[in-house]
């Protein structure tokens, strides 16, 4: 293991680029695909790229908030306490990759867009309190949890068709969420995953010689701390940036909003939602509206690359679903398929579509119509269709930058120190997930 590790390692430091130059190099080959495999002209994909540029907006801003929120709660006292109580259960750096594994799998179960914010703040967090751990593998653990997202309680796939009205619903009903999501076949690739992620994460661990250790002064957020100031000192103004009476009030009117959403609709979290709850969270624990400012302005530079890549990204979608090189992918997958083998075809096929559309919902919305319409023709179960499509989502965002940014920003890393640790688990998942289709 330490072998394959050492070489995937050494190919990703030397030849992956920065994501930004990445994700111009992946839009230039998709834009040579879809003029091979598609009958769009050069212009066409063009124009294709440019009217898709800025679709993805909304949730862009959306990413960066979730950066924001996230990283202005964890620098709060209160739940810096509460992280670095649970940093300090493990003893020594495999015990660290195992719980920040199990964290950050639990977390993504919950909410995929939560999942993301927690693994990476707990795994700085252990990195400040575990000595001889490789921070790499650390980060690498908390992003593998993202694996299983499109599995849990936020999946937009079995969300959406178990929601009346939603755009297939002519063609296969409604599914609720006890055939996709609580089904035996998903339960149990769920069940694998929630073990075998954490031991290949343990088994990655590199050699004493070759153990990234970061120094844990340079992650220490005091410049965060509360600001004292003399009272004699202060204009009305200064004293009610440092009073905490408008951040209680309006923390606890964001609180009574919470708990009249979460007691109409249950559990039900959303990215909108988990920005919410880290946002009025943050707001209270930091105390004062000065304190609170402050570390919002440390954690917006962080959100750089979510600001300009997603765009190019969108470009990418748009390149993707108007040219038809998303069905074209689909469709050559569909073909070589039988009742048994299908499920499993469906999933590598929507993991490939996922590298250049990384959007569950706009990957669901291309491969819907190509996948239901075989997977009625082959009499195969449209639930397991359509988890396929959900796992194939999931599963290559382990070798995708475009999700790995937040958790890279709140790290201080780079996509080519975690990427070698994760094509292994890209690998190993990949057997796990094929076989769940296949033989259950």
């Amino acid at each position: 293991m330490k072998y394959i590790v050492r070489f995937f390692n050494s190919i990703m430091q030397r030849y992956l680029p920065d994501p930004f130059l990445f994700v111009i190099i992946l839009t230039f080959a998709v834009f040579g695909f879809a003029l091979i495999f598609t009958d769009s002209t050069a212009m066409n994909i063009v124009q294709y790229w440019g009217e898709g540029f800025w679709g993805l907006l909304a949730f862009s801003m959306q990413m960066v908030l979730v950066l924001v929120t996230g990283h202005v709660l964890a620098s709060s006292p209160l739940f810096k306490k509460g992280l670095s109580r649970l940093a300090s259960i493990p003893s020594t750096p495999g015990q660290a990759i195992i719980i920040v594994s199990v964290v950050s799998l639990l977390a993504s179960f919950i909410n995929w867009g939560f999942g993301l914010v927690i693994g990476a703040l707990f795994a700085k967090e252990l990195a400040k309190q575990v000595k001889n751990v490789d921070y790499r593998l650390l980060i690498a653990s908390a992003y593998s949890g993202f694996l299983i997202w499109h599995g849990g309680l936020s999946g937009s796939v079995p969300l959406t068709i178990a929601t009346p009205g939603h755009f297939s619903e002519k063609l296969i009903g409604v599914f609720p969420t006890s055939e996709t999501i609580f089904s035996v076949f998903n339960l149990v690739i769920l069940l694998s995953l929630f073990i075998i992620v954490p031991i290949v994460n343990r088994l990655m661990m590199p050699s004493k010689e070759e153990t990234f250790i970061v120094d844990p002064s340079l992650l220490q957020d005091d410049h965060l701390q509360a600001v004292s100031i003399e009272k004699e000192q202060t204009t009305p103004a200064d004293r009610l940036e440092n009073s905490p009476v408008l951040s209680i009030a309006i923390g606890v009117v964001g609180l009574i909003f919470l708990g009249h959403y979460f007691g109409a609709k249950g559990w039900q979290l959303n990215l909108d939602i988990v920005n919410f709850l880290f946002l009025f969270l943050g707001i209270l624990f930091h105390g004062t509206p000065r304190n609170f400012l402050k570390a919002v302005t440390e954690a917006v530079k962080g959100s750089s690359g979510i600001i300009i890549q997603f765009p190019f990204y969108a470009g990418l979608m748009g390149i993707m679903m108007s040219s038809g090189l998303a069905v074209v992918i689909s469709e050559a997958f569909v073909t070589i398929s039988n009742e048994t083998t299908f499920p499993m075809f469906v999933f590598w096929s929507a993991g490939i579509v996922n590298f250049f559309v990384p959007s569950g919902g706009g990957q669901w919305a291309v491969q819907a119509p190509v996948v239901l319409e075989a997977a009625t023709s082959l009499n195969v179960s449209i639930a397991k269709a359509s988890m396929a499509v959900a796992w194939g989502d999931a599963w290559t965002n382990m070798i995708q930058p475009f999700w790995a940014l937040p958790a890279l920003a709140i790290a201080g890393l780079k996509a080519k120190d975690i990427m070698g640790f994760c094509v292994v688990v890209l690998l190993v998942s990949g057997v796990i997930i094929s076989l769940g289709f296949l033989f259950f």
